[in-house]
């Protein structure tokens, strides 16, 4: 465990990291962000006063380290039990409204929002929604917007995470929403559900919204484990004012609300119903 010089010293960094350009990682919890540093300098072979020279001096390097730092795993149909809830639950209770909004923020490489949308598309709901996600990461966003990930190493355990989510769908259902190309280690979601999300660069922590709209639903899932406690309720704080009455949110599994929140929200399974005259009729 570092020591408090040491600990002080990453928190000098991310201050530099703030001045040298658009980005702000003050309020990111210490351990995990001390970690991505600590990766960073071992990764480019930099000791911290070397870091802090290439940041001042490299702009590109910059968007290095940001990468480095806001980096996110995903996968489809990750947490099949949430899913389940999603289909058994909370997308039957939405689907009288004629449209539908939904936010992923931070939304990685996609892979959530791909899961969402064959969801939608296997309920018949997808036309009526209106999908936006965010992230801070240029490289992730760039790869969401193509819909092609590795194939050898994932499939197995997406297709599995399917099955488990929805036991009563035939696995052809999984399959029918890729093209796959075993040679090329690739499998690209379908034409059919490109171009349904709206992929947008975003910083959650300093940026304001940028969009107008209102949602019924909003994914932010393994995002705040990584902010401290204060960052985390102003998020939430967001979260809340940018949502229609009666709409909810899905954190990840090991994310939870506390203190005030507890009064603005109404926990249902997986899923963060905003407190006020509507629920969710289960």
């Amino acid at each position: 465990m570092q020591n408090r010089e040491e600990r002080q010293t990453y928190k000098d960094y991310l201050q530099v990291l703030k001045e040298c350009s658009p980005y702000d990682f003050c309020e990111y919890s210490d351990n995990s962000i001390d970690r991505r540093i600590q990766k960073i300098m071992q990764d480019y072979r930099l000791n911290l006063d070397e870091l802090i020279y290439k940041t001042r001096t490299d702009e590109e390097f910059v968007e290095l380290v940001v990468e480095a730092i806001t980096v996110n795993t995903t996968e489809l149909f990750r947490d099949p039990p949430v899913w389940k809830h999603l289909y058994e639950k909370v997308y039957w209770a939405l689907k009288s409204r004629p449209k539908i909004n939904i936010w992923h923020a931070g939304c990685s490489s996609g892979q959530e929002v791909y899961s969402n949308l064959i969801l939608l598309d296997i309920m018949g709901l997808a036309d009526k929604c209106e999908i936006y996600a965010t992230d801070i990461s240029k490289k992730s966003l760039e790869v969401a917007n193509s819909g092609s990930y590795k194939y050898n190493f994932n499939f197995q355990k997406y297709l599995n995470n399917f099955q488990d989510a929805f036991p009563n769908l035939p696995k052809e259902k999984f399959l029918g929403y890729f093209d796959i190309d075993e040679s090329k280690d690739r499998m690209s979601v379908k034409p059919s559900l490109l171009g349904k999300a709206k992929f947008i660069k975003h910083d959650l922590v300093k940026q304001p919204l940028p969009f107008y709209n209102k949602f019924d639903l909003i994914f932010c899932r393994n995002v705040l484990i990584y902010f401290n406690s204060g960052l985390q309720s102003r998020i939430i704080q967001k979260f809340h004012d940018t949502l229609f009455p009666g709409g909810a949110m899905v954190l990840g599994t090991h994310e939870s609300i506390n203190g005030f929140f507890k009064t603005k929200f109404a926990k249902n399974g997986p899923v963060y119903e905003r407190t006020n005259t509507f629920h969710f009729k289960y």
